[in-house]
């Protein structure tokens, strides 16, 4: 009866100590996590991009996106989405001539930018990017 109480008093102790250092050490780990990700993580970016030209939107985006990607944020996109069309149609002369019209139209371009798991160096370097001229910028935190 010895020998068998021997092994089972040293598989015991082996497997509580194990036990307990595993709570241990997820308890430790766990605080130490979410106290430095609730200092350094911010909540997720979304930015809207808008303009005129689809060159100049896709430069804008490919600069927001390196930015980025430097600090260590992740990136969902650029998504691009529908393109807004509003046409005019006006009259060539003013009084006379009903059947003759010009047609214009202003197309919009949009692309949209999701990024998780932001610092504030991320914040920070996006807001002293310089972007091109004609690109309308909308930025929610949240």
């Amino acid at each position: 009866m010895n020998p068998p109480k021997k092994e089972s008093k040293a598989k015991k102790p082996s497997k509580k100590d194990s036990g307990s250092d595993d709570i241990a050490r997820s308890a430790v780990s766990g605080s130490t996590k979410k106290s430095k990700g609730d200092d350094k993580k911010v909540q997720s970016i979304r930015i809207r991009l808008s303009a005129f030209d689809h060159m100049v939107l896709d430069e804008a985006a490919a600069k927001i996106i390196d930015t980025a990607e430097r600090s260590g944020a992740v990136i969902h996109g650029p998504t691009p989405l529908p393109t807004k069309i509003r046409k005019f149609t006006v009259q060539r002369s003013t009084f006379k001539h009903k059947d003759a019209r010009d047609q214009f139209e202003m197309r919009t371009h949009r692309r949209l930018i999701d990024l998780s798991e932001t610092t504030f160096n991320t914040i920070e370097s996006l807001q002293s990017l310089s972007l091109p001229s004609g690109v309308d910028i909308e930025i929610k935190m949240g």
